[in-house]
């Protein structure tokens, strides 16, 4: 098996694939406004007339570049082209502002390699070990394990845990149109026999994320981003080395365990890795200043998230994240279910995406060290001529799936929601969430009634289904918890 993974990765389309995933990812990232979950969301499409392990590898390349190529703005505007290069602001920019984009570049770009490299090591090591647990699972701990799930919502609603519920079941209202899986009766249909199969989370998707982002950015379609820094010294220093290679593992540590917690997201990586970087450092008042570590930190914790990501997705089918929640999309179309099967059946599959992440961390430090000055140059392209390509995306993409126009029109109208969403500071990604979790929620439960005759009580009856509980009830009290410490050292700080 193993000489039939390298042979299916290291073969010249494949390698090709990565390298046009992770370059394309790279001048998404680096666009302010294009998140790397509107990027795999934008390429998904032409996936669907790929096989598996060219089609998947192909959005793992674009995810890789794209979380990377945040950082690229992030430095020389000041203004991050993805939400996970928000902290490398902080100190990146300081560094352009003295005339040193370059050495920031070079920071960041070993620091990222460093950080997905550590990740790939741990979905390589735990997830086979998570898949033979997750063999173990029956009805009940589905259902617990989708609730755990959707509790995450309570995390990442951002300023509003009312908004994120709202919005949560908003997708999973939408779950349970179709035909029902047990007893198989049309619901919520309207006599539309395009909504016999269920609404479609791709186009969804693809309209919350990415055509949501296109209305966006029509508001300041003629304001160009100018870079004027001169990109010189990219390869770091004897001292940046000592710094990178004594931050970027812990940080990328760090930011794969957040990333194995379903929901959490790169940004959060990143914040985590800068916050423990300047708790740890001997001079944190020197952080926000420009010092190689709050560049490495972020950088590494956030590039950690792309492989910690992966892991409850593959094993259990659950999204560690947005992006995470289109590639089980891109799974599905390839008539793959991810969870503890995948690794039982499609094996070299596997294997296969691991070793592919791999080779993508390893094109993406190639191609940021040799081609920093061609991406700067992507900054300069006008979001008139940008934004247009975009919608055209969207409305393809859309359409390739069934090719039916009622996709196109789900997709138009999710993403006029999601423009509105965003206006009210609402995050869409409980939405995705909902409709994703809300019928292996539905189903398993249900299935978990009929297996114990309509006890409840199947639901306490195994160890792991305890551990599910508890880790439902402390992600749920962990805001209010959070929320209450705030507000107590508020009045701390005013008495």
């Amino acid at each position: 098996m193993f000489l039939e993974v390298i042979t299916s990765v290291f073969n010249f389309q494949i390698l090709l694939f990565i390298i046009l995933g992770v370059f394309t990812g790279i001048c998404i990232g680096a666009l302010p406004g294009l998140t790397a979950t509107m990027g795999v969301a934008l390429v998904l499409p032409l996936t669907f007339g790929l096989d598996a392990i060219p089609g998947i590898l192909l959005l793992i390349g674009v995810y890789v570049g794209a979380i990377y190529g945040g950082s690229i703005s992030a430095i020389l505007l000041h203004t991050p082209g993805t939400p996970a290069a928000a902290a490398t602001v902080f100190d990146g920019y300081e560094f352009s502002k003295r005339g040193e984009s370059g050495r920031a570049l070079g920071i960041s770009t070993i620091s990222s390699f460093i950080g997905g490299l550590v990740s790939v090591v741990a979905l390589w090591q735990i997830s086979p070990q998570l898949a033979k647990l997750a063999l173990r699972f029956s009805a009940p701990e589905f259902f617990l394990l989708a609730v755990f799930g959707l509790s995450i919502i309570a995390s990442i609603s951002g300023n509003s845990l009312a908004k994120g519920v709202m919005c949560g079941a908003l997708g999973i209202s939408l779950s349970f149109i179709g035909i029902d899986s047990i007893t198989g009766y049309p619901r919520f249909t309207f006599n539309n026999v395009n909504l016999l199969s269920g609404v479609s989370f791709i186009p969804v998707m693809i309209g919350l994320f990415a055509m949501s982002q296109a209305f966006t950015t029509i508001e300041s379609i003629f304001t160009p981003d100018e870079v004027t820094q001169k990109i010189t010294r990219v390869w770091p220093s004897k001292s940046d080395w000592k710094v990178i290679l004594k931050t970027a593992p812990i940080s990328g540590v760090i930011g794969t365990i957040i990333g194995i917690i379903p929901g959490a997201g790169a940004e959060i990586g990143a914040f985590v890795s800068y916050g423990q970087a300047k708790r740890t450092s001997k001079h944190p008042e020197l952080f926000g200043t420009g010092i190689p570590e709050g560049v490495a930190a972020p950088e590494a914790g956030n590039n950690g998230v792309t492989g910690g990501a992966l892991i409850p997705m593959l094993t259990m089918g659950v999204p560690g994240d947005a992006v995470a929640a289109i590639l089980i999309g891109a799974l599905t179309v390839q008539g793959l279910q991810p969870g503890p099967l995948l690794f039982t059946e499609h094996t070299s599959l596997v294997y296969a995406i691991f070793l592919g992440m791999l080779v993508a961390n390893i094109a993406m430090v190639v191609l940021g060290l040799s081609s920093l000055k061609l991406f700067v140059k992507v900054l300069s392209v006008p979001k008139a001529i940008l934004t247009p390509i975009i919608f055209v995306l969207c409305v393809v993409g859309s359409y390739a799936i069934n090719t039916n126009f009622f996709d196109v029109g789900i997709m138009l109208f999710f993403g006029i929601v999601g423009y509105f969403l965003q206006k009210a500071e609402v995050s869409v990604s409980p939405a995705v969430l909902g409709l994703i979790l809300g019928p292996m929620a539905e189903s398993n439960f249900r299935r978990a009634l009929l297996m114990s005759e309509g006890s409840y009580s199947i639901f306490v009856s195994s160890p792991i289904a305890w551990i599910f509980l508890i880790l439902t009830i402390i992600t749920l009290a962990g805001p209010a918890i959070s929320e209450r410490m705030k507000k107590k050292r508020r009045q701390a700080d005013a008495a």
